[in-house]
């Protein structure tokens, strides 16, 4: 993995970024739009980790931490590259990220039909909380 490079966004990214999602990301986001992506890195441009090889923009995670919450948001992998480490990469970056800033605990969003993110997540140490649901509304 020497040859896989972590960092975080920057404006000159948002394009390729959401080119990115579009084939390597399951399901989309309200925010799925260039000033979406724009505004997170503006607001923090620490949160949004890049994975490159060769220069070639091969993974993604969100690590947004709001000073309550640490989430992680957008962890995907290119389906060329997976089953390489690049994911599990991602996360231990997020999760230095988190403890640095005094994070106490993960949450991740993670789609129900997703059972490939399902095995992912769970050998990255996470488990699933059935008693919590996701409540939203559109803005």
């Amino acid at each position: 993995m020497s040859d896989l490079h972590i960092r975080c966004a920057t404006l000159s990214d948002v394009d390729a970024v959401l080119q990115f999602w579009r084939g390597a990301a399951e399901g989309t986001s309200i925010s799925d739009d260039p000033d979406g992506v724009a505004r997170l890195i503006a607001r923090d441009p620490e949160a949004l980790l890049l994975a490159t090889r060769d220069n070639l923009l091969v993974g993604t995670v969100i690590a947004g931490f709001d000073g309550w919450r640490c989430s992680a948001y957008r962890l995907a992998v290119h389906p060329d590259q997976r089953r390489q480490g690049i994911a599990t990469a991602l996360l231990r970056a997020a999760e230095q990220r988190f403890s640095a800033l005094g994070g106490r605990r993960v949450d991740a969003m993670v789609l129900e039909a997703n059972e490939q993110a399902h095995h992912a997540w769970a050998a990255a140490g996470y488990h699933r909380e059935d008693h919590w649901r996701r409540w939203v509304k559109p803005l």
